[in-house]
This record gives structure tokens, C-alpha cells and sequence, in this order.
């Protein structure tokens, strides 16, 4: 341990890795345990994106690829750009690396320095403050709760700001809540950013075709933020291709050149055959995907309903995403079956235990009170989950 990096001693393991792993070993004791704390589609990667990918190996795609990314996807990214979200890029501002998570990780060893600051409004994605951590910036924490449907407010971001701010990243559709800020939202908090121009604005817009309605709007449409806004986003969730570890950014020239060199050193170029089947899922009409989108509203109407007869369970309406993040701060201060609950994370240590299904502390997304439950899960899993856990919490 003493022969470890400082860097290393100092990261949190993820914590929706951490509960996944503790699941599985109960289920290698033979329990009967029903996940529903991993980000992952359910769903089969769709029939003419593996097509894609079966022609690519057909047509000896093997080599290394281009560190950002074969020519022919990143101009269909500039395309996807254009159409779902209003943005021109130019090829030579997208990189296209490993997974989403690589391209925020790029983002910001580029552009922290020690001592930065990052703003995080919460609730955040657990890694965006481990990877802050790496790059030696400092994170403070937006709070929000339940009752202003997880968003932070134009006056909060301001109070936050400081001569050391130096990145905010912005999550919508939002993991973990599935909350969306509204156009109007965005460009309210828009306004205060542009008073401070050495402020950059990372978009993570990895949920927005799984939307239940809102229309998706991307901070770097607005003019005065364009010029200082990565957009990252990538095909995992919207594609049911978690596995195949495509994500990329639309950047200014500069920052996507600082991100091409350092993935250089580390990874080189993402997958070939995931390249390839990439440019298919991103060519093709959005409708094609809409029958999972369908489904995950179906069983967030499914799940909503279930927890609302659950005592203790504040909930509010996710717009997005396939999760909800209900308070169960009304459980704090209790003892279940002999076991005290003083925290998010003992309660979902609880409902592993006891009713053997694993959740996410809300802890590890930067708000106390709160419990990821993940609904990327089928109809039957999601009632004996909920039935579980209502039994586990009958006094």
C-alpha cells in the first residue's frame, strides 16, 4: 500500500461498480439477488448495428485506427451534431476515444491545472469528481434536492464561482435523477456563465435520446458559450452498446487537439469494428431507436407507481435516463431488523442484504438523502424488486 501513488490512495473506487461487485459475490453464494444499480440497457444492440460490425470484420478492418477517430465517423458525428442538436462542428474538433468516460477523462487532464476548481452541480455522475481528483483540480459541490427537481439555481451558480473555477460539468438528461434542464434553464444559468469567460462548460449529453418529452437542449447552441463548451456524448446507452466503448466530444480546434495528443500516449485510436458499427447507429434515423425509449418510459410508469405505495419513498417525475433517485431520508435514524440506518449508503447496504437488491448510494452522486434505482431491468424484475423491498421495510 505504502509503494502505491498518492494519486491512486486517493480515488474512490466507483461506487455503481463497488455495489455491482458486492451483488455478484452474493449471487456466487447462490442468492437470488435482482441488480438494478448498473447504467445498462437491458436491450440487444439493434439488428443493423451489428450487421454493420459483421461487415466491417468481413471487409478486414484490423488495423490500429486514427487516435480521434476514423475520417468517415467523425464526419458523421459533425452530422448527428447538426441534426439532433443545432451545433456545426468540423471533423478536426471531434475525438472520438473509448467510452464517454475516456473522453470527460481527456477533457479534463487537458485543461486542470492543480489547484483548478471544478463545479459540480448535484446530483453528478460519480466519476466526474474521481476524474477531477486525477487531474489534481479541486470539486465543489452545486447541492440540490428532490424539491427543486435536482436542479440548481442561476443564483446558486454564481454564489459557487470563484477566481478559481476553472470547469463546470453539466449532466441533462441527468444520471442519476433523470432530470432535464429546459432550454430556458440552461440559458438562465448561461447567462451567468458568460460573465466569466475563462470558465469551460462540459455538456454530457450521453442520455439525450432517452427522453420522455422535454426537448433536449445543448448549452453549446448558445452563441456566447460556444467557443468554450465540449460536448460529449457517445452510443452506450441510447444504442444498448455499453460493451462496445465508443464516446466522443465536439470541441473548439484547440482543446480537441490537446485531447487527440493526450489520448495518443495512453489508449491510441478506439476499436475499429466499434468505429465502424458506430457510423451506422449514428447515421440512422433517431426513430430507429425509439422502441427502447418507449419501453424505459413503460416501466418508468411501472416503477413509479410501485415505489409511491412504499412509506418513506419521496419521489419526483425523471423526465429522462432510465433511473429514479427517490429521498429516503425518512428512513434515517431508524433500525430495520436490527440494523441502524443513519445514511443513504446504510440503507442500500440494507436492501442488499435484506432484500437482496442492489441500489446506489446517493452519496457517491453528491446527495446524501437519495438512492439510485436503476429501471434498465425487465417488467418482472422491477415489481419482485419493489415487492422486495417494500417487505424488507414493513415495520
Amino acid at each position: 500500500m505504502d509503494a502505491l501513488s498518492t494519486r491512486i490512495n486517493s480515488l474512490p473506487a466507483s461506487a455503481t461498480l463497488a455495489m455491482a461487485a458486492k451483488a455478484r459475490e452474493l449471487k456466487n453464494q447462490g442468492v437470488d439477488v435482482i441488480g438494478l444499480s448498473l447504467g445498462e440497457p437491458d436491450f440487444n444492440t439493434p439488428e443493423f448495428i451489428k450487421d454493420a460490425a459483421i461487415q466491417a470484420v468481413e471487409d478486414n478492418y484490423n488495423s490500429y485506427t486514427p487516435v480521434d477517430g476514423y475520417a468517415e465517423l467523425k464526419t458523421a458525428i459533425c452530422t448527428k451534431f447538426k441534426r439532433d442538436n443545432g451545433l456545426t462542428y468540423q471533423p478536426s474538433q471531434i475525438v472520438v476515444s473509448t467510452g464517454a468516460k475516456q473522453s470527460i477523462a481527456n477533457v479534463c487532464m487537458v485543461l486542470l491545472n492543480p489547484g483548478d476548481e471544478v463545479l459540480l452541480p448535484a446530483p453528478y455522475w460519480v466519476s466526474y469528481s474521481a476524474i477531477a481528483t486525477l487531474a489534481e483540480a479541486k470539486s465543489t459541490i452545486i447541492p440540490s434536492s428532490i424539491d427543486t427537481d435536482f436542479k440548481i439555481t442561476p443564483e446558486q451558480l454564481e454564489a459557487a464561482i470563484t477566481p478559481q473555477t476553472k470547469l463546470i460539468m453539466f449532466n441533462s438528461p441527468n444520471n442519476p435523477s433523470g432530470t432535464i434542464y429546459t432550454e430556458a434553464e440552461y440559458r438562465a444559468l448561461g447567462e451567468v456563465l458568460a460573465k466569466y469567460p475563462d470558465i469551460y462548460i462540459l455538456s454530457d449529453e450521453i442520455y439525450e435520446h432517452i427522453n420522455y418529452g422535454t426537448p433536449h437542449f445543448s448549452i453549446a447552441a448558445i452563441p456566447e458559450l460556444y467557443d468554450r463548451t465540449i460536448t460529449v456524448n457517445g452510443v452506450a446507452k441510447a444504442f444498448a452498446m455499453t460493451g462496445w466503448r465508443i464516446g466522443y466530444i465536439g470541441a473548439p480546434e484547440w482543446i480537441a487537439k490537446a485531447c487527440n495528443k493526450m489520448q495518443g500516449q495512453i489508449t491510441s485510436g478506439a476499436n475499429c469494428i466499434a468505429q465502424r458499427a458506430t457510423i451506422a447507429a449514428l447515421e440512422a434515423p433517431v426513430s430507429n431507436i425509439q422502441y427502447m425509449v418507449d419501453e424505459f418510459q413503460n416501466r418508468r410508469e411501472l416503477i413509479i407507481g410501485l415505489l409511491k405505495e412504499i412509506p418513506g419513498f419521496k419521489l419526483n417525475q425523471p423526465q429522462g435516463a432510465f433511473y429514479v433517485f427517490p429521498d429516503v431520508s425518512a428512513y434515517f435514524g431508524k433500525t430495520l431488523r436490527g440494523k441502524s440506518i443513519e445514511n443513504a449508503s446504510d440503507f442500500a447496504l440494507y436492501l442488499l442484504e435484506e432484500a437482496h437488491v442492489a441500489t446506489v448510494t446517493g452519496d457517491a452522486f453528491g446527495n446524501q438523502d437519495c438512492i439510485r434505482i436503476s429501471y434498465a431491468a425487465s417488467d418482472e424484475n422491477i415489481k419482485e424488486a419493489i415487492a422486495r423491498i417494500a417487505k424488507a421495510l414493513e415495520q
